[in-house]
């Protein structure tokens, strides 16, 4: 018999390129992570604010840095009035216009945070996703590098209640104006900046002197692709080279001890002399290395000094940046897809943009921020093996199963059973535990095999001689899990059978819930 070929195709399950699906585990740990992050921004005086996820796309600007898809890094379409819009791809520049859309509403300066998912129409690859998550800190209205300090200090803070142990992070500071004082003292055209920009951003994974290729003529990696520098002329290249190595001896002083602090200060006068020499003649860079001191100076006396350090190779790659900026480095080791041990690199970073808010202003509205990136950071909490993003912090899961679920007659004492722990409170009167009531039309061992896949701590039984009895049967899976993996040897000790006897015992219907609670609390302590 042949196949009916007017049947309609299956379609085809998959997702798009550059996003994810995420399972149980990671969506609960990224809860913990969040509510965390909430807590710390609360405690500097943050306020929540929520924007869309579409804007006009004139709204969010063109600030994207130039990488695969200069002009494609948005996803945008036209609504029915033919105005265009597009998924935002920060969370900075919707904040932007919120602010100026309800600016005399607001108290001045704004202190606001926000999270939620972001969109790069850019092409995707290893760990590069077109949707990803942002936790953003602004504060708008303020003109002072104070702003830019106390964000770099709540950078901080947030690492550390995260459980990023200090020496395993640095916020590292520099300040555009510098970067383009020294440029601008240099001659070097305007066309050549943003390849310059690139070189000097790799100046903490390559040595100098590969970056001085980059400066130069370009660059040959391992692999044989060359990559086009910057065609500066080498009295050019070795002014940018200096700056780099002026930056490394700054970012070695602030992680001076206090022991070293009368030498520290010594070198880092020094270091910020050469740096003036570096843009003399350009007002710019003068302005921005004076508010990189400043910087410095209240870091140092809020105690910051070696967490928050001054780096002149940090560039960010937006393009609204207008003074400071800074960027989250975490220093501990992993390995990469390629087998090397190499630093795990930035999780959060941001700047001051000035001129973003004026957009929409008559009056110029001074800005700056931080953002992390969520799902980096997750992947770096659990490298540090943080408890936030432990399983073990999830309420456990008891599973009610269902004996006669082909009678509907029994249904409504599996629910109340399932009621009851829903209710239940621990000592400390939270939530003792989750509870599943089985709802599919599988026999007992599939039920069981359901419970062990979710992950349950211990499943109620119910059959007909428990419900005549007026008892139920609870069954600690955890424990049952390592009886059935101890060695024969063991099998016949009393220690093993008393244990198998903790492992499944019955008890009458009303102390189900303190059943339930004396197993949790055998994990708990274990």
């Amino acid at each position: 018999m042949s196949a009916d070929k007017s049947a309609p195709a299956k379609l085809k399950a998959r997702q798009p390129r550059g996003f994810v699906d995420r399972g149980p585990a990671d969506v609960a740990a990224t809860e913990r992570m969040l509510a965390v992050i909430r807590g710390s921004f609360s405690l500097y005086g943050f306020d929540p604010v929520e924007t869309p996820f579409v804007e006009y796309t004139d709204a969010l600007g063109k600030f994207l840095p130039d990488q695969d898809r200069p002009n494609e890094g948005v996803f945008s379409f036209r609504d029915d009035d033919e105005q265009w819009l597009s998924l935002r791809y920060d969370l900075t520049a919707p904040l932007a216009r919120h602010v100026a859309e309800n600016f005399d509403a607001l108290p001045k300066p704004y202190r606001g945070y926000q999270v939620g998912y972001v969109f790069r129409n850019e092409k995707p690859g290893p760990g590069r996703f077109r949707q990803f998550m942002q936790f953003d800190a602004d504060i708008v209205g303020s003109s002072s590098v104070a702003a830019d300090a106390e964000i770099c200090m709540l950078a901080a803070d947030t690492m550390e209640k995260l459980g990023i142990k200090r020496g395993d992070y640095v916020v590292k500071v520099n300040n555009r104006k510098v970067l383009d004082g020294v440029m601008d003292a240099a001659g070097i055209d305007r066309d050549a900046r943003l390849t310059v920009l690139r070189a000097v951003d790799k100046a903490d994974k390559f040595p100098l002197e590969e970056v001085g290729k980059l400066l130069r003529g370009g660059r040959k990696d391992e692999s044989g692709d060359f990559t086009k520098g910057a065609g500066l002329s080498e009295a050019q290249a070795e002014t940018i080279l200096r700056y780099l190595a002026v930056g490394q001896r700054l970012a070695e002083l602030g992680k001076s001890t206090a022991s070293d602090s009368a030498r520290s200060a010594e070198l880092s006068a020094e270091a910020v002399t050469e740096l003036r020499t570096l843009v003399e003649g350009a007002e710019n860079g003068v302005a921005g290395i004076e508010e990189l001191e400043q910087i410095r100076e209240l870091v140092t006396a809020a105690g910051y000094l070696g967490r928050i350090i001054i780096d002149p190779s940090v560039v960010r790659g937006l393009e609204y940046y207008t003074g400071p900026v800074y960027e989250v480095e975490l220093t501990f080791p992993v390995t990469n897809e390629d087998g090397q041990v190499v630093r795990f690199g930035s999780v959060a970073g941001g700047g001051r943009y000035d001129g973003l808010v004026g957009r929409f202003r008559p009056e110029p509205v001074p800005a700056a921020g931080f953002s992390i990136g969520v799902s980096r950071l997750y992947s770096a909490l659990k490298a540090v093996k943080s408890p936030i993003v432990d399983q073990k912090n999830e309420l456990p899961l008891v599973v009610v199963t269902a004996m006669d679920n082909k009678s509907p007659e029994f249904m409504p004492a599996y629910q109340a059973f399932v009621s009851q722990l829903r209710q239940a409170k621990d000592g400390q009167g939270r939530a003792l535990c989750r509870a599943d009531l089985y709802l599919g039309s599988s026999g007992f061992n599939a039920q069981m095999k359901y419970a062990d896949r979710r992950g349950a701590t211990c499943a109620i039984i119910q059959g007909s001689s428990e419900r005549e009895a007026g008892t139920v049967v609870i069954k600690d899976l955890v424990l049952g899990a390592e009886l059935a993996a101890a060695g024969r040897d063991v099998k016949d000790s009393a220690e093993h059978k008393e244990r198998q006897a903790q492992a499944q015992f019955s008890v009458p219907v009303g102390e189900l819930v303190a059943g339930v609670r004396r197993v949790i609390e055998r994990h708990a302590r274990a």
